[in-house]
């Protein structure tokens, strides 16, 4: 349960497991350290680690300017990634390099001085402004990376336990519901890219994504690249909505054996195509909701959730008729009964950002009670179900990156909201009126 923060005190940024922190360890810039990447990569130093509390008056300003480091860091990747000369070390330095210093020492001491206005000046921050390139890394294939699942991340869907009831719906609850309706990735939109996370970065996520709604999205996708891209969803509805694949294990190897995000980085097996693709936006039990700002950018769940633990773990497996029965683990269904993944969405904004420098703060989910914490509004909240037919007797696996072992606690999904702004007065309207469109 998310513990609320005193809003009256200095804090700290810190990386916990709660809604309230600012920062959640991106800021090195997005993506900048991980591994198996085809071309160079700019590595910054750590802004965050190094600031004192951030009294209560500079947060915001503090929060956005980190994200403008960030910012910053990805539009250096996206042109070493764009550029025949990333290799030339004159050229990384002048063009690249120098330029991204200049920048950054600014942002630097924007946050320097908003921090100064309620205390103490930070000193030093200006010695971290300074970034490298970090070498492409060449890989083939292998198969040691292909580690997990274990026999232990599965469980018989019968063995489960009833999930608990839902919040209460209070008189104020918005009931209704709305379901985009984009295909089931029949055009085969995969790539190893993921613009909201790491932004400019080719097989930034070193695993397979599935996507739907938006034809256009890869890792330089931006809001005005997406804003004029083609989309597979009704009502015009240009949003980009992705997911990890699933594949078949069974030995038999998919078309990405020799690709980054497939067999280069441990996925392995044969992407299976969603059987059935619901996107289904809701209602707050305690309250109406009102409109997403066009733009806005989401994640639920959390890829790394080996390493970083159960803090932001969303993952929910189950089988189509056993749907109050759902676990973290990959669940083996009777014969059938499909394998479903249901990814809720956070739904309570901060009613000014469409992005934070981790990607959560400014989006959260309700408490227990169903309620948006203070400080914080609801919007429709998306619910993926994704629903597989696994061959009978198959085992299966989500993509994950190398280290997190094919894990079912890692299942995430990722959401950039580019409705129209009529459509989405409808779905506000359909789900304050508790009716289902």
């Amino acid at each position: 349960m998310a513990v609320q923060a005193d809003r009256s005190r200095p804090w700290k940024i810190v990386t916990v497991g709660t809604v309230f922190v600012l920062i959640g360890g991106l800021g090195v810039g997005v993506a900048a350290a991980r591994e198996g990447r085809s071309t160079p990569t700019v590595r910054c130093p750590s802004i965050v680690n190094a600031l004192p509390d951030v009294p209560a008056e500079a947060r915001q300003e503090v929060s956005h300017n980190l994200g403008q480091l960030n910012q910053q860091i990805s539009d250096a990747n996206r042109r070493l990634a764009n550029s025949r000369r990333s290799r030339d070390p004159i050229f990384v330095e002048n063009a690249i390099l120098s330029p991204l210093e200049d920048k950054r020492l600014a942002t630097i001491d924007l946050i320097a001085t908003a921090i100064e206005r309620g205390g103490e000046r930070p000193s030093g921050l200006e010695k971290l402004a300074a970034c490298t390139v970090r070498a492409a890394t060449s890989s083939k294939p292998d198969p040691a990376k292909a580690t997990g699942p274990l026999r232990s991340d599965f469980v018989n869907i019968r063995d489960v336990g009833r999930a608990p009831a839902p919040p209460a719906r209070g008189n104020s609850a918005s009931t209704g519901t709305f379901v985009a309706r984009c295909g089931n990735n029949e055009e085969a939109h995969n790539n190893p890219d993921n613009h909201i996370v790491a932004p400019g970065v080719r097989n930034g996520a070193q695993h397979m994504h599935d996507y739907v709604g938006n034809l256009t999205t890869d890792g330089n996708s931006t809001d005005a690249s997406l804003a004029r891209g083609g989309t597979t969803c009704a009502n015009n509805d240009r949003s980009a909505y992705f997911w990890p694949v699933l594949r078949v294990r069974n030995g038999q190897n998919g078309d990405d054996v020799n690709a980054p995000g497939g067999g280069r980085d441990g996925n392995v097996g044969q992407i299976l195509e969603p059987d059935r693709v619901q996107l289904q936006f809701r209602g707050n039990p305690t309250s109406k909701v009102r409109a997403m700002p066009k733009f806005l950018r989401v994640i639920t769940g959390d890829a790394k959730a080996v390493t970083n633990g159960n803090g932001n773990v969303k993952a929910a497996w189950t089988c189509s008729g056993f749907a109050n029965r759902v676990t973290t683990k990959y669940p083996l269904c009777p014969q059938g009964s499909l394998v479903q993944r249901v990814l809720d969405f956070p739904s309570c904004w901060d009613g000014t950002n469409t992005d934070s420098a981790n990607h959560r703060t400014h989006i959260v989910s309700p408490q227990r009670s169903g309620a948006c914490p203070s400080g914080f509004k609801a919007v429709p909240q998306l619910r993926m179900t994704l629903t597989y037919d696994v061959p009978d007797g198959e085992l299966f696996a989500v993509d994950a990156f190398p280290d997190q072992k094919h894990n079912p606690k890692t299942d995430h999904a990722d959401f950039h909201n580019i409705m129209p702004k009529r459509l989405m007065d409808q779905v506000v309207n359909c789900i304050n009126s508790g009716r289902r469109c």
